[in-house]
């Protein structure tokens, strides 16, 4: 049955499914005819709102990019290329090399949602290289729903945001005068319980839905030589001038990488175990320039992760303007509060669930549907005498339930990959319903105080 849901999924994305830059001009279209009717905004307001949005995004997107690029350098290190192809090789058959990828990439996404992106896209392609049977975009989609439990983990945007005193969108602080430590969020029975669950059964969903035999399509090997790649290695020249003693100087590089490591020393020494996205970037940077040996080797690796950057570019500004829609015209608040009016104190979480899930898919940034939906979840929280701890999860919960269906964070993905969102969706949409049904289930334990 599942397998036959999820062909059905396949085959309704890739032959539905626009490109990813495609969707994301649909939901601006639909994102500006809803707050147009719902709102009472009018044209001037929206296109500022959206024009403003898009602006402000563009240092973000740019952190994706590096954050795929240092990434994906990183993993082309001979250190790090014997670790994956090791991993690799656990999955030695089509079926377990997608519960392999599904398990390392949900591992990694709670210690860092970046990190895990990145290792997961890497881990399948080398999977894909040493199971020549296993179907590509099956191993990518797998990838991609192990990412599902991201904002339950160590690098949740929202569970930060309410641990870190005086910062503004730190609405529990504005409410009770206190922060919220990650013990009494992230650390919780009521997250763990439900991460622990969907991080083991994600891997046992991903074997029951693996395409049949007569549907796998492998990847060329001629393609995956070129997404894979071999380490970057150029040979000094037999007579180097000094230009080329300094491209090929080791002691420039590890020199380099000392300060980087000093610099890391300070940094977490300072501030204890703060894996934010810059911080993430920088491990990448240094880790790569080390283990690369040579600025040179750098440099050519840089070159060959640059090159799946170009949807990250393309896209990221767009979903800045569909949030600069949903701040700015108060759309997002509208949507929160038809959630709100739904709810009793039983349903309460189960809705700020649901109403997140949709959000999020207008609003993919954590932290920016946060600024949105924060306020309002957190004021009728203080109305039904509600716990907001548990009301600010639950928005955690929406925001990463829904980017099954949502290609904007499967862009660095995709982009190791050469696939587009249609190439996916078809599976993540079976784990879509999976998850959504397991932490709905969950909202309600919450509610009717079992959890």
């Amino acid at each position: 049955m599942l397998k036959r849901l999820a062909s059905f999924f396949t085959h309704l994305m890739k032959n539905y499914l626009p490109d990813a830059y495609l969707f994301a001009i649909l939901l601006t279209f639909l994102s500006a005819i809803l707050a147009l009717i719902f709102t009472g905004a009018d044209l001037a307001k929206l296109i500022t709102s959206w024009g403003g949005g898009i602006y402000g995004i563009v240092g973000f997107a740019f952190q994706m990019i590096l954050i795929l690029v240092t990434g994906h350098c990183l993993a082309l290190t001979p250190a790090v290329n014997r670790i994956l192809v090791s991993i690799a090789g656990i999955g030695n058959t089509p079926i377990k090399a997608g519960m392999i990828v599904a398990f390392v990439t949900g591992v990694c996404s709670l210690l860092n949602w970046g990190f895990g992106l990145i290792v997961g896209g890497l881990l399948a392609l080398q999977v894909a290289k040493k199971t020549r049977q296993a179907d590509f975009a099956f191993l990518i989609a797998s990838a991609y729903s192990g990412y599902v439990i991201w904002h339950m983990g160590l690098s949740g945007s929202i569970p930060l945001a309410i641990a870190t005193a005086k910062l503004p969108v730190n609405f529990i602080e504005q409410m009770t005068g206190s922060v919220v430590p990650v013990s009494q969020s992230i650390f919780q029975l009521f997250n763990v319980l439900p991460a622990l669950l969907l991080l083991v059964t994600i891997p046992i969903l991903m074997a029951l839905i693996h395409p049949k035999e007569d549907e796998i399509q492998t990847i060329p090997e001629d393609r995956l030589s070129e997404l894979c790649g071999d380490c970057p290695h150029v040979e000094r020249p037999q007579n180097p001038t000094l230009a080329d003693r300094i491209d090929h100087s080791y002691a420039i590089n590890m020199i380099f990488g000392l300060m980087g490591l000093i610099y890391l020393y300070y940094h977490f020494s300072a501030k204890g175990f703060d894996l934010n996205l810059n911080i993430v970037i920088f491990i990448f940077f240094i880790s790569g320039v080390i283990l690369h040996g040579k600025p040179v080797n750098y440099v050519k690796a840089v070159n060959t992760a640059i090159k799946g950057a170009g949807g990250i570019a393309l896209q990221f500004p767009l979903y800045g303007g569909i949030q600069g829609i949903m701040v700015g015209t108060g759309l997002a608040k509208v949507i929160a509060t038809w959630f709100v009016a739904l709810s009793s104190p039983e349903t309460f979480y189960m809705f700020q669930f649901w109403a997140a899930g949709v959000i999020n898919m207008f609003i993919p940034s954590g932290g920016g549907q946060w600024a949105a939906q924060g306020p309002i979840t957190m004021e009728a929280a203080k109305m039904m005498g509600i716990d907001p701890v548990r009301s600010a999860m639950m928005v955690a919960w929406g925001d990463q339930w829904t980017n099954m269906i949502q290609p904007f964070w499967a862009l660095p993905l995709l982009g190791l990959a050469g696939l587009s969102a249609r190439d996916i969706m078809g599976y993540t949409t079976v784990t879509l319903i999976y998850s959504g049904v397991v932490l709905s289930i969950f909202t309600l334990l919450i509610g009717f105080k079992v959890l």
